[in-house]
């Protein structure tokens, strides 16, 4: 009969899909058979040797099975962003990157886990004694991630603790060493700098394995009960400040206009300086010159220089000296034009015009004054 047909008999020995699934038992059994038969064991089932054959069969079995899942056990993983810490009889040995790892199983090695690139934070609040002997209230905030994962692991007991009581020691060695104004004012960053620098400092001395991130002085600040008359100290400190800048912006536009007039002074004094010795030069030149002339021909230098004299004084006078002899002819003076023109123009007054003299009559000559002192002995002339 065909095996497929119903009532037919799998030549592979599978049973037919419509009996139900196999016995467990059955399947046992047969399998410790044909071990037995593999290691040396008679084909006869209920002989006393083949038995106790058997049975050392199937404990061997089950040992090889144990053995297996004990070595599968010593595979692990580490996530990315931790590093693992691998122990031999509790004893650290070495560490492992991300990624999976296989380790002796348990009891002889066993592996821990340690977070490393997680930012971690902590918080203190506190009132702290300056060094000037003020009290002011501390709010600070830090953050802290592990570097090193077995020295965080395995040389300090509570390193979160730790770095917590070393945070509240640093802040309070940084504001003792502080004034009041200088925590409260421009050294907020610099207190948090230095803090941040004596906990990792001390962190490094413990080697706890952590690393300090960031260290944020969040709020300092007077206490409560004198709040109010530290404003206003606060305000009289910001009026200083700006009576200060005003005065500095007065000075700072005043200096450079005074510089400037001082500079423009010293440069008119330089220039009249300049200016009278120049004129000086000028005069003693001159008068050399006209001392050289006068040396030739002294008589002349005197008669140009009273000329000279007269021309000039008589330029800048409005009286005209007539000299008519002998004659009774009218003349016409435009004597409003000529004092007109003498006070227009300083320089020398334009001679004016006379009417031509009739025929038979002397023309009219104007009469220059001379020196008294020059009209002896040049009346002839």
């Amino acid at each position: 009969m065909p095996w497929n047909e119903p009532g037919g008999k799998d030549p592979w020995g599978k049973r037919p899909k419509d009996q139900g699934p196999p016995d467990l038992e059955e399947l046992l059994r047969k399998l410790t058979t044909r071990l037995g038969k593999l290691f040396g064991g008679g084909s006869s089932a209920g002989s006393s040797g083949g038995g106790g054959k058997s049975a050392v069969a199937g404990a061997l079995i089950a040992a090889v099975v144990l053995l297996v899942v004990w070595a599968f056990s010593g595979f692990y993983i580490i996530d990315a962003g931790e590093r693992g810490l691998v122990l031999r009889f509790g004893r650290y040995v070495y560490t492992t990157g991300p990624g999976p790892h296989w380790h002796f199983p348990y009891p002889i090695e066993s592996a821990e886990s340690v977070a490393v690139d997680l930012v971690r934070d902590a918080q203190h609040e506190a009132t702290m004694l300056t060094q000037d002997e003020n009290i002011v209230a501390i709010d600070i905030a830090v953050q802290y991630r592990v570097k090193n994962a077995a020295d965080y692991a395995f040389e300090v007991r509570v390193p979160d603790a730790t770095l917590r009581q070393m945070m509240e020691s640093a802040v309070r060695e940084v504001v003792g060493k502080s004034t009041m104004d200088y925590v409260l004012g421009a050294g907020r960053a610099e207190v948090a700098a230095q803090t941040r620098k004596l906990m990792q400092r001390s962190l490094d001395q413990y080697q706890s394995g952590l690393e300090v991130v960031t260290v944020n002085l969040q709020q300092a600040q007077p206490p409560e009960p004198v709040q109010p008359a530290f404003a206003d100290a606060v305000m009289a400190r910001e009026d200083e400040v700006r009576f200060m800048n005003e005065a500095q912006s007065y000075a700072n536009g005043i200096i450079p206009q005074a510089r400037g007039e001082a500079a423009r002074i010293e440069q008119e004094a330089v220039a009249y300086r300049a200016q009278v010795i120049a004129t000086a030069e000028g005069d003693t030149a001159r008068f050399e010159q006209l001392l050289a002339e006068y040396r030739k021909a002294p008589q002349v230098t005197r008669d140009r220089l009273y000329l000279d004299a007269l021309e000039s004084v008589l330029s800048n006078s409005s009286k005209v000296l007539m000299d008519v002899e002998g004659g009774n002819n009218l003349l016409y003076l435009p004597l409003d034009k000529l004092m007109r023109q003498g006070a227009a123009s300083r320089g020398p007054a334009p001679m004016p015009t006379f009417p031509a003299p009739a025929a038979g009559s002397q023309p009219n000559k104007p009469v220059i004054e001379r020196d008294p002192r020059d009209l002896s002995g040049r009346e002839g002339r």
